[in-house]
C-alpha cells in the first residue's frame, strides 16, 4: 500500500525569516494522523532568509540529518562540531545524552533551502556525535546510501535500523528499490516530480508512505531530487 502525503496538506509555518513545511506534527503544527512514520519522526522542509537562522538550542536522544538543496548552512554545536554544509554534502548529528547547536544561513545575500530529518534512536543517553560528508555525484541516476544502522558502504552509521538513500534523477530516468519482508518505506520528492509504476504522480514536497510492498518503482518527470527511507 502506498499513501501519498501531498505538499499542500503539510503543516505550514511562516516566521518571516523562516518558511517551513512540516510533513509530520512539529512545533505548533499538530495532526494526530501524522505524528511520524515508524522511526521517522520529522521531515521539515525549511527556507531560511539570508543571514537568518536558529540560535543555540538543545536536543537530546534524536538522530538529526540535514540535507541541503540550495545555499549553505553554518553549523556549530557543543561537541565542538561545526562546518558549512552545501549541496552535495550531508550533515549528521546524534543528540544522544544532550547537545546544544545552532544553524544559520551562511550567506548574507542568498536564500537557504534544506530538509531537516529526525529519526528516533534505538538507544538513549548515548554520547553525542557529529559528522559531515561530501556525497557528490554518487547520487546521479542511482540510489546512494547516505545513512544506515550499520554504516555500510561508507554511509553514516546511525543509532537506528533505518537506511536513507538520496538520488539526483534526470528527466526520463527510472529507479527502483526492493524492500525486505517486514520493512517499510518513505519516498520524499525534494525537487522535480516522479511517476510511480501505478501511474501516481508525485510533485516536489510530496511524500509517500510505503507499507506491505516488496518494491517501489518510479520515473522522473523532470530533473528531480529524491530521498528514500527503508525502515524497520
Amino acid at each position: 500500500m502506498i499513501l501519498i502525503r501531498k505538499n499542500a496538506d503539510r503543516g505550514h509555518a511562516n516566521h518571516g525569516w523562516l518558511d517551513a513545511r512540516h510533513t509530520f506534527s512539529f512545533a505548533n503544527y499538530y495532526h494526530p494522523e501524522h505524528m511520524g512514520f515508524r522511526s521517522l519522526r520529522v521531515m521539515n522542509e525549511d527556507r531560511v532568509n539570508p543571514g537568518a537562522g536558529f540560535p543555540p538550542h538543545p536536543h537530546r536522544d534524536m538522530e538529526i540529518i540535514t540535507y541541503v538543496l540550495e545555499g549553505e548552512v553554518a553549523h556549530k554545536d557543543s561537541t565542538g562540531g561545526g562546518g558549512t554544509i552545501r549541496p552535495g554534502m550531508v550533515q549528521y548529528m546524534s543528540a544522544g545524552s544532550g547537545v546544544t547547536h545552532s544553524e544559520f544561513n551562511a550567506s548574507d545575500t542568498e536564500p537557504l533551502h534544506l530538509y531537516q530529518i529526525w529519526i528516533e534512536p534505538n538507544e538513549t543517553g548515548a554520547a553525542p556525535r557529529y559528522e559531515e560528508r561530501i556525497i557528490g555525484d554518487g547520487r546521479d541516476g542511482s540510489l546512494k546510501l547516505i545513512a544506515s544502522g550499520d554504516g555500510r558502504d561508507g554511509s553514516f552509521g546511525i543509532r537506528q535500523d533505518a537506511d536513507l538513500y538520496a538520488s539526483v534523477v534526470a528527466e526520463g530516468e527510472a529507479l527502483s528499490h526492493r524492500f525486505a519482508s517486514g520493512r517499510y518505506g518513505w519516498l520524499q520528492v525534494a525537487k522535480g516530480g516522479v511517476e510511480l509504476s501505478d501511474g501516481t504522480i508525485m510533485h516536489a514536497g510530496d511524500g509517500a508512505k510505503i507499507s506491505d510492498e516488496s518494491k517501489i518503482e518510479f520515473t522522473a518527470m523532470a530533473d528531480s531530487e529524491i530521498l528514500l527511507f527503508d525502515l524497520a
